[in-house]
């Protein structure tokens, strides 16, 4: 997902506890530092030890919370949620509205969140191909995820070839969503293209532009 914190909250969801919170408080500060020094120096300027040094950890610590730099900048904690986030729909929504409602709300609270950042991180899968490489090894595994959802709630098969493939469709649009409002300057609303984007998967391309 394009966000970089978890878009999704529940007043049911159970809080973490104090070991998992500072598990966030840790990661929260890498991506923080990682960040910063990206604006102040550029992607590959940026070392994973001068990352460490900003928020105050070890190179180590880095890496057992990050593989890679890449990681640093489009791990979020959206993908974990995204099947609970599709069981909560009630039961007879059709699945193209349930499907919409997730994404949209995930994409709208996680910008709203942080726009900045999600400018950043879209920005620098324009401009880094190490980035836009790994977001799509990224996004690969948030469509087995979406496979898994779908088969729940069609009672089809999540292997199954139809799944699969509409469920990478998905996948793609949203990559070349963030791609597109990207290269365009972020100027457009993000959530609007999302839409735009969603229509097309569900009904095909319009016979006039938008």
């Amino acid at each position: 997902m394009t966000a970089a914190r978890s878009p999704l909250t529940s007043a049911d969801r159970p809080q973490p506890g104090l070991r998992e919170r500072k598990k966030i408080k840790t990661r929260e500060a890498i991506r923080a530092a990682t960040y910063a020094l990206v604006e102040e120096q550029g992607y590959d300027a940026t070392t994973i030890e001068q990352i460490a040094e900003r928020a105050e950890v070890s190179p180590s610590t880095v890496f057992r919370y990050f593989p890679t730099k890449e990681d640093i900048v489009l791990t979020d904690e959206y993908d974990p949620v995204l099947l609970e986030e599709v069981r909560s729909r009630p039961a007879d929504e059709p699945w193209p509205d349930t499907i919409r409602s997730v994404l949209r709300e995930a994409v709208r609270t996680g910008v709203d969140a942080d726009l900045e950042v999600a400018r950043l991180r879209t920005r620098l899968m324009v401009e880094v191909p190490a980035v836009r490489s790994r977001m799509m090894e990224s996004m690969s595994v948030t469509g087995r995820l979406l496979c898994t959802a779908i088969g729940e709630r069609t009672g089809r098969d999540p292997d199954s070839l139809e799944v699969r493939v509409y469920a990478m469709a998905l996948i793609g649009g949203l990559m070349e969503t963030s791609l597109y409002w990207a290269e365009k300057g972020h100027q457009d609303d993000f959530t609007s293209l999302v839409d735009r984007t969603l229509l097309v998967l569900q009904h095909g391309l319009p016979r006039e532009n938008p």
